[in-house]
């Protein structure tokens, strides 16, 4: 199976034991009813073999809807799930955590409940462990809720099962300015901001960044926020380049087998039109940039 071949939104690669493991939203049911998770495996980012499910909704499981964004984490020994969940009777989109002996699962539930606020729309959970090993979830508080979408972070506890702490906003989407666009909606009149897929990355120099998605001037877009003291803890600003800015977006970087840089996303922002697509990206006086665009990727 080839790139093109692969219908899914928010792709997510993990890279282990000398193979490719790629996740992401099933496009076809993305905006509706759901029930599980695929995985990808390959060992040349263009040739996959899959789908392979590795998450089936068990019985009895609260949520039958929007299954988006499953992420995999290697940590202390096993590999956590992070993916977001809805109902049809609850309609109050949360991020949970799973957990799995190997990347192909089958990954079984792990948090007690939604790491997210109850009261909340929440999406787009991603991990990240500070110097000091603490380990924190960064999520989306929806704009549905709030008009202006937030990023926000909370503690976890080392077992990855609760928060630790109270949740923090760290920065909201119309802070994107001057590139970030409104969208207009009939059921949330008013002036809304969408913040998607958190992804945080640290520079060789050690400045840490977070990638995340909104609306340009043209489409989604993956745009860039740094810290300011290098950890989660910082106040964050954001670039007034976006890194990608031609209708593709929830991206996330990781390294290849041979070591080069690599960012993949998904484009267009259209389904069931959606793709992942790869660009090897390189590191240019303290900023991130494509350099050169991988031949498998269909993206125009």
């Amino acid at each position: 199976m080839k790139n093109k071949e692969i219908n899914i939104r928010d792709p997510f690669v993990l890279v282990h034991d000398g193979h490719y493991y790629l996740y992401g939203t099933r496009a076809k049911t993305c905006w509706g009813k759901a029930d599980g998770f695929d995985c990808y495996v390959g060992t040349d980012l263009e040739n996959w073999e899959g789908p392979f499910e590795v998450f089936h909704r068990p019985e009895g499981f609260w949520a039958d809807k929007n299954y988006w964004a499953p992420e995999v984490h290697f940590y202390e020994g096993a590999f956590y799930m992070f993916a977001t969940f809805n109902s049809e009777a609850v309609e109050r989109k949360g991020t949970m955590i799973l957990k799995a002996d190997n990347p192909l699962g089958p990954f079984v539930l792990h948090s007690e409940g939604k790491i997210t606020p109850d009261e909340w729309n929440c999406l787009d959970g991603t991990l990240y462990v500070s110097p000091e090993g603490i380990p924190y979830m960064v999520f989306c508080h929806e704009w549905q809720d709030i008009g202006d979408g937030a990023v926000c972070c909370v503690e976890l506890t080392k077992d990855l099962k609760r928060p630790a702490g109270d949740v923090r906003t760290l920065f909201t989407a119309s802070q994107g300015r001057p590139w970030v666009r409104k969208i207009v909606h009939d059921r949330f009149p008013g002036d809304n901001y969408v913040t998607d897929g958190p992804f945080l990355y640290r520079l060789k120099g050690g400045e840490l960044l977070m990638l995340w998605s909104s609306f340009g001037e043209h489409g989604y877009v993956e745009a860039i926020s740094r810290s300011d003291n290098n950890d989660i803890t910082g106040n964050w600003v954001p670039d007034e380049e976006l890194l990608f800015e031609r209708d593709g977006g929830h991206g996330m970087l990781f390294a290849t087998l041979d070591g080069k840089l690599m960012l993949t996303l998904h484009s267009p922002n259209e389904t069931p039109l959606e793709r992942p697509a790869f660009y090897e990206m390189e590191e240019r006086d303290g900023k991130l940039a494509v350099k050169a665009v991988s031949p498998q990727t269909d993206v125009k």
